[in-house]
């Protein structure tokens, strides 16, 4: 199975042709987690979560204008930061599935949770996008206001082609994104 690997000089490459079906791998709380010990790396998480109106893009994807939880996250691999991650999921959802809303979501975490609870992610959408760092982003990935990052938006949608959850995750310099299609 492909992974995720790290090098010894910190480069990232993300794999998305398997990191979700690995994310409880190990005992791991969700994909992160199981890519970064696969690499012989220390998987952390500083973790917040809220009840707050999300932004207006998340929001119109979400279709609701409610508050929802909002998961904000430092991933490091070791003790480098090498990304934030923000989650968006309808409240309707992290009721459903209360997990969600915890700092410590379990084996698996919130894709599992949320298909325990009914809410089975059966489609992903992730757009990779080229955004300026914001003051605040740039601080904590210590790269110059301004400069370019990547960012993935994944979007998770049920059978029925709700969307679940929006996650946003910006990554820190030195990320590979790898993909592949099958053409037959």
């Amino acid at each position: 199975m492909t992974q995720t690997t790290i090098t010894p000089d910190g480069r990232i490459t993300r794999d998305a042709r398997s990191r979700y079906r690995s994310r409880a791998e190990g005992g791991a709380h969700g994909a992160f987690e199981a890519e970064t010990r696969a690499q012989g790396k220390r998987p952390r998480a500083e973790v917040t979560v809220d009840r707050a109106p999300a932004p207006a893009p998340v929001a119109e994807l979400l279709a609701t204008e409610a508050p929802v939880i909002i998961r904000a996250r430092r991933m490091y691999a070791d003790d480098a930061l090498v990304q934030l991650v923000t989650t968006y999921i309808p409240a309707d959802v992290a009721d459903a599935a209360p997990a969600v809303a915890q700092l410590d979501t379990g084996q698996g975490g919130i894709i599992t949770r949320m298909s325990e609870a009914g809410f089975a992610q059966t489609e992903v959408t992730e757009d990779v996008t080229q955004v300026p760092a914001s003051a605040e982003e740039a601080d904590a990935l210590g790269v110059a206001t301004g400069a370019p990052l990547l960012t993935i938006t994944h979007v998770g949608r049920t059978v029925d082609g709700r969307v679940v959850e929006v996650t946003q995750h910006t990554l820190g310099p030195g990320w590979v994104l790898r993909y592949g299609v099958p053409l037959s």
